[in-house]
């Protein structure tokens, strides 16, 4: 209901869902209760119905089974109504809700699997990593949260990192992809076209960028784009080989999550990048991070 702004929406609904209700009751009452017509030979008259010269539909009654059937669902649905919500904003005698029972739900399952993970919780990441049953758990955890954005075998897309590589934008240590894993990264790089200049000194200087790490360039327009790359030195150092404290990539290899051609660097001179991982902290607590964290960690070893 929480679409609804108005009260009235709510009485519509239960006002609506009562009268169905109760017009189930009549009509299975007006089929239990109707009489059977018959001609003066005592057999049941048609309806008038006839399909193939002599196939006639008879006006005989209901099943008593299937009578019965249709009040006992009737009153199921009465029961239904009112121990759980579906009349408006009423919440049934019960009190239930999905979010309830999601944590009676994860409650119980925390009772029985977070032991299993809490004897890793003591050791070091680098050390679970060589762990094959905790790596074994882990990849199972990674299949489960991770896949879908890096990749069934961990080596990420457009815009999603790649984890099997020795590639990280931070320390890339345990404790750094504990830590990813449980609070998420926010990378942002801002718009650098009006720091820069023109158009044509954008597109210089992505040709230095792209010389640094031998990718395909005119050496000219490099030479004449070293100069602006004094406006990208602050993040990604005067020699371009980035700043893991703050999570700036490296330019003079030849990784790039966003593709490594002359338009992509324009562009992300022109228009920045920004990137977020979401935290799954609250998805599995510490020690499933943990485990599987030293299964990322074990990817890159």
């Amino acid at each position: 209901m929480a679409d609804f702004v108005s009260s009235g929406w709510s009485t519509f609904i239960t006002v609506v869902t009562l009268v169905s209700v109760a017009f189930c009751f009549w009509l299975a009452y007006a089929m239990a209760s109707a009489k059977v017509t018959t001609d003066d030979k005592g057999n049941v008259k048609s309806t008038g119905h006839v399909w193939d010269g002599d196939l006639q539909e008879l006006n005989n009654p209901l099943p008593r089974w299937w009578l019965y059937l249709f009040y006992i669902t009737n009153v199921f649905a009465v029961v239904y109504l009112w121990l759980y919500p579906g009349l408006g904003t009423f919440k049934g005698q019960l009190g239930w809700t999905q979010q309830s029972q999601y944590e009676a739900e994860m409650k119980k399952a925390s009772e029985a699997y977070d032991p299993l993970f809490e004897k890793y919780l003591k050791q070091d990441i680098a050390a679970v990593a060589k762990d094959p049953e905790a790596v074994a758990m882990g990849e199972r955890l990674y299949l489960t949260y991770c896949v879908q954005c890096h990749g069934s075998d961990a080596r990420g897309s457009t815009g999603f990192p790649n984890l099997a590589d020795k590639d990280w934008l931070g320390a890339g240590d345990g404790e750094y992809i504990k830590t990813t894993i449980l609070n998420g990264r926010q990378a942002v790089m801002p718009p650098m076209a009006a720091a820069v200049g023109s158009p044509d000194d954008v597109d210089k200087l992505a040709h230095y960028v792209l010389s640094l790490s031998g990718g395909a360039h005119e050496s000219f327009k490099a030479a004449l784009g070293k100069d602006k790359f004094a406006t990208c030195a602050a993040c990604h150092g005067p020699d371009g080989k980035g700043n893991a404290a703050i999570g700036a990539p490296n330019l003079t290899d030849k990784v790039w999550l966003y593709g490594g051609g002359l338009s992509q660097v324009v562009y992300a001179i022109n228009n920045g990048r920004n990137n977020e991982m979401p935290g799954f902290g609250h998805l599995m607590g510490d020690g499933k991070a943990h485990v599987l964290a030293a299964y990322v960690y074990s990817l890159s070893q």
